[in-house]
């Protein structure tokens, strides 16, 4: 896996994800603010907007909450581990973070150490296969990932089954290199170079290599992309990757951390028992790596086929610890990260010359990248567009944020923070920060120390911090619709590399593979107990609204959401895109409230709300601090009851949701959905065009009539449900909306119905063919309808049967294309979630020349189950008993169970599902299983859509025997 940067969007990652720990003071959970009356309270149809101001959040008081407890032990071989113990889920994440990343590579062998992370799943000398044991015990998928200052492996796994993950963690950290064979190196190198494909197959996909190219010269350990080059890549020998194990992999470059169900107590005997008798090995080297200040502003323009003009205009800056960091990247935020930033009012809700923008500072161990990116709008001369940058970056640094801004970044990323902070493990949980903090400043506790600069921080230390950084010399990459000249094989190393293949067998050294120590035997599991889904309460608005609430108090927060029962599928033919642009205008204004207003309410609350159009529902959702839920929920209530759809902001979303649209016809997965739906539902259907952002011409002849209308249409009360999670009690939450949404009335008239019963055309055998020139993957969308339709009895049997096909790391299609042949990073089977009709879908991303045999891939692998291959009892244990013991990870946050009371109540389940499904998945045997996928996994009558460069493909198709129908990206 390769993380993305804009994980890092304002402040360093360890403090970004580093607010844990939280509890209410008193420990009960919090009562909500009752001297905050907003007139909407009182129902009024125009409600004048509050004349109080909200009551300031103590942020060093917010601060002194965060604690994440930790003991550290170290080993005498040098394995430092951290313990947080986290009693709420009998669960336990294992963080494991080795001091290497791609910033260490030598010339000549970039990309190994992502290489590596992908070997390191390959199997060790006791473990064939680490996915198979640990998902059969119930841990989340074991994954992994690599950035320029370490390489990570994140698992969280029931407590009864820690002992067994330590062993097999300490058996590939000592115990690996007589399981690393050429065919795995060659399997993995495919499946990495595809992976690489993959990102460059996307609209802007190379310009990451190009910023390192712009802003570090060559040989700077951050320069290259941690993917590396394909030439880097191909040259990868056996003794080369061995090398790099025994090099970098010792356990004294290792940060071990254990958090959730566990004590340091217990966990020490554990580590001590496993890892112990692993020798040192080397110790890494730090490379010398400083920020860079170019001589003079660099600019360099690209042509690529995308759909606009994009700006990224970049600085290199100080890492983690540097005092301006925590500065910066607040500083960073106000500019362009908060939705209330200076871009965001100046280019985009301003002067309309911005799609979207954004700033952020993704900061490492040893340099930071500054960003300030423009998504320029149809029509608008690049020139211009970079004078307002230059002029919104001049007018931060010379005034500085105002002390209103400064207060809501600080609210608004403590309040983000905290929202992370219910996972234990996993890459955004306790065990990462912990993690992070030992390995990069020397303290597992350093997000305290940024926490308190953040708190502490004044508009002058973020003007300073601005002025010395962002003050110095740019680059400016500015990319433009047109021809990809610029080849990604030959990008991402150190730029002179020669690509060429990798050596054939027999010209390759023959390297000895054997058994480096006698063997070990894994420890037994222990049994998990009985999943606890939290208790549901019900009750009803004076309205008839219905509301759930389960109630959860592990941090101060409530996570809250109002559907209606609607979603894009109610857009009648010939309208798609019209009901998802009105719910975008939710947020773009009310009869009392700017846009801006919005976003600076929301910011000084410390909450998050967005509205959204899904397939079959619209949902308005809410998280905020349990203290400022009345005033939030306030906010609410004006944006679904009160919207304006002033013209100019219905001007402005139309042109955003038209770009939304050409930015789907450039990538090409949207693209293959775009043709693919149409095809197996009908041109007609609901359900063909309801996954898409919708038709430009209809959206460009949407008017504020139009908009309010279709507001009136679907947004009532009588369609309505909130549903909602955290620390609120009934009582409290029913007031809060009897207050904003109690006076809330259905109009005169039954409510609209959704017709989304009509009837689909037969599955035909088709294959259609989009082209995509210079595409170095081929985007392969294959499926049909099914006879499912919302939840179907007997639905579990069917997703186990497709969880065993298609649907995980582990499944057959997977094992096979990824895992054996890497000719894909990964590919998905599904049989969708939809209120109608069901549709069975295959999707997956290939290498160009390997476009018609994954397709036969793909084709033998539906066939031969369970005809020629049934379920095999491996597979039958990980799906049944794997799952039930895995449930508890699927339950850990607000988010989750929200979303699991939200799918309850889309299909019409009742609140205590989950809570049956041990139940369900026992009594499913093979049987079953074999039945369910003979019955709904076939692959007749399969639609074909390929998004790729024709001229490539086309040699291939003929060997599949099926007419083709050719496409271009815009005919649907």
């Amino acid at each position: 896996m390769k993380p993305s940067v804009l994980l890092r969007l304002a402040l360093p990652l360890a403090a970004a994800l580093a607010m844990a720990g939280c509890a209410t003071p008193d420990g009960q959970g919090s009562h909500l603010e009752q001297g905050y009356v907003d007139p909407i309270f009182l129902g009024t149809p125009n409600p004048l907007p509050p004349q109080a101001p909200l009551p300031p959040v103590d942020l060093a008081a917010l601060v002194d909450q965060v604690q994440i407890p930790f003991e550290t032990f170290t080993l005498e071989n040098g394995l430092t581990t951290i313990v947080h113990t986290d009693r709420k889920a009998p669960i336990v994440g294992i963080t494991v973070y080795y001091r290497v990343g791609s910033k260490h590579e030598p010339r000549g062998r970039t990309g190994f150490a992502h290489l590596f992370e992908h070997l390191m799943f390959g199997g060790s000398e006791n473990v064939p296969n680490f996915d198979i044991p640990l998902e059969g015990v119930g841990s989340t998928p074991t994954n992994g990932s690599t950035y320029y200052d370490r390489t990570n492996y994140v698992e969280t796994v029931p407590t009864g089954a820690l002992d067994l993950a330590l062993f097999m963690e300490s058996d590939r950290m000592g115990y690996l290199l007589g399981a690393v064979t050429q065919d795995k190196l060659d399997a993995q190198r495919g499946v990495v170079q595809n992976e690489k494909r993959n990102g460059d197959n996307q609209p802007y996909g190379l310009s990451s290599y190009l910023m390192g190219e712009g802003l570090l010269p060559v040989g700077h350990p951050y320069r290259h992309d941690p993917i590396g080059s394909m030439a880097d890549l191909n040259a990868a020998s056996l003794a080369d990757v061995r090398s790099w194990f025994t090099d970098n992999y010792g356990p004294n470059n290792v940060v071990l951390a254990l958090t959730g169900d566990i004590d340091a107590a217990t966990a020490r005997p554990m580590v001590e028992r496993w890892f112990g008798a692993i020798p040192r090995g080397p110790d890494v080297v730090q490379p010398a790596a400083e920020p860079v200040t170019l001589a003079a502003p660099v600019e360099r323009i690209v042509t690529d086929a995308v759909p606009h003009i994009y700006i990224q205009r970049a600085w290199t800056g100080p890492g983690l610890t540097h005092p301006d960091a925590v500065p910066l990247g607040v500083g960073l935020h106000i500019l362009g990260g908060l939705q209330s930033s200076r871009l965001d009012n100046a280019l985009v809700r301003g002067e309309g010359i911005a799609n979207s923008v954004m700033a952020y500072a993704n900061t490492n161990e040893q340099i930071s990248l500054l960003n300030a990116e423009v998504n320029v709008a149809d029509g608008v001369e690049r020139s211009v567009a970079l004078a307002a940058l230059d002029r919104e970056i001049a007018r931060l640094l010379a005034e500085g944020p105002t002390a209103d801004e400064l207060a809501r970044a600080k609210v608004q990323q403590i309040s983000g923070m905290i929202s992370s902070l219910e996972q234990v493990g996993g890459f955004d949980g306790k065990g990462r920060i912990l993690a992070e903090g030992l390995l990069y400043a020397g303290r597992a506790d350093h997000y305290r120390t940024e926490l308190h600069r953040l708190a502490a921080l004044t508009p002058a230390e973020v003007q300073g911090a601005m002025q010395r950084w962002l003050s110095r010399p740019a680059f400016t990459l500015i990319t433009e619709p047109g021809e990809r000249t610029l080849d990604g094989a030959n990008l991402g190393g150190w730029g002179d590399e020669d690509v060429a293949a990798p050596p054939p067998p027999d010209a390759r050294t023959p390297v000895a593979v054997e058994r480096t120590a006698p063997p070990r035997e894994a420890p037994p599991v222990a049994p998990v107990g009985t999943l606890t889904f939290p208790d549901v309460e019900r009750a009803t608005l004076s309205n008839g609204i219905p509301v759930v609430l389960a109630r959860r108090s592990s941090v101060p927060q409530v996570s809250l959401a109002l559907t209606i029962n609607a979603g894009s599928v109610v857009d009648p033919v010939g309208a798609y895109g019209t009901h998802e642009t009105m719910v975008d205008l939710l947020m773009e204004g009310t009869t009392t409230r700017t846009a801006e207003d919005i976003a600076v309410m929301q910011e000084n609350l410390g909450s998050a709300l967005s509205a959204s159009a899904g397939i079959d529902r619209d949902t308005v959702q809410l998280t905020t601090l349990s203290s400022n839920l009345a005033p939030s929920l306030a906010l609410l209530a004006d944006v679904v009851r009160n919207p304006d759809f002033r013209p100019d902001d219905v001007e402005r979303v139309r042109e955003q949701r038209m770009a939304e649209v050409a930015e789907e016809l450039a990538d090409p997965g949207s693209l293959a959905r775009r043709h693919f739906m149409p095809l197996i539902y009908g041109d007609t259907h609901p359900y063909a065009h309801a996954a898409t952002s919708g038709d430009a011409e209809v959206i460009g002849r949407t008017d504020s009539t139009a908009m309010a209308a279709e507001h009136a249409r679907w947004f009532r009360p009588d369609l309505a449900t909130i549903t909602a999670v955290g620390d609120v009690t009934m009582p409290d939450l029913l007031a809060a909306l009897e207050r904003t949404l109690g006076a809330w009335q259905a109009p005169a008239g039954a409510a609209p119905d959704k017709a989304v019963n009509q009837p689909t055309p037969p599955p035909v055998a088709r294959l259609v063919v989009v082209d995509r020139p210079d595409s170095p993957s081929s985007f392969l969308m294959l499926g049909r309808t099914s006879t499912l339709a919302g939840f179907a009895p007997g639905m579990e049997v069917i997703d186990l049967a497709n969880e065993v096909l298609g649907d995980g790391f582990l499944s057959r299609l997977n094992a096979d294309l990824r895992e054996e042949k890497g000719w894909t990073y990964g590919v998905r089977s599904s049989i969708g979630g939809a209120v109608g009709q069901r549709a069975l879908i295959v999707q997956t991303q290939v290498q160009a020349d390997r476009t018609a045999d994954s397709i036969r891939v793909i084709f033998d692998q539906l066939s031969a189950f369970p005809a020629a291959r049934p379920v095999n009892p491996v597979e039958l244990q990980r799906v049944t008993e794997g799952n039930i013991r895995g449930l508890p990870n699927r339950f850990e946050t607000n988010a989750q169970v929200l979303g699991a009371l939200l799918a309850n109540q889309m299909y019409g389940r009742d609140d205590r599902y989950h809570a049956r499904l041990p139940d369900i998945f026992r009594a499913v045997d093979a049987d079953a299983i074999n039945a369910a996928a003979a019955a709904h996994l076939q692959p007749s009558d399969f639609t074909i859509v390929i998004v790729g460069d024709r001229s490539v493909i086309d040699p291939q198709l003929a060997s599949l025997g099926m007419p083709i129908e050719y496409r271009t990206p815009e005919a649907n």
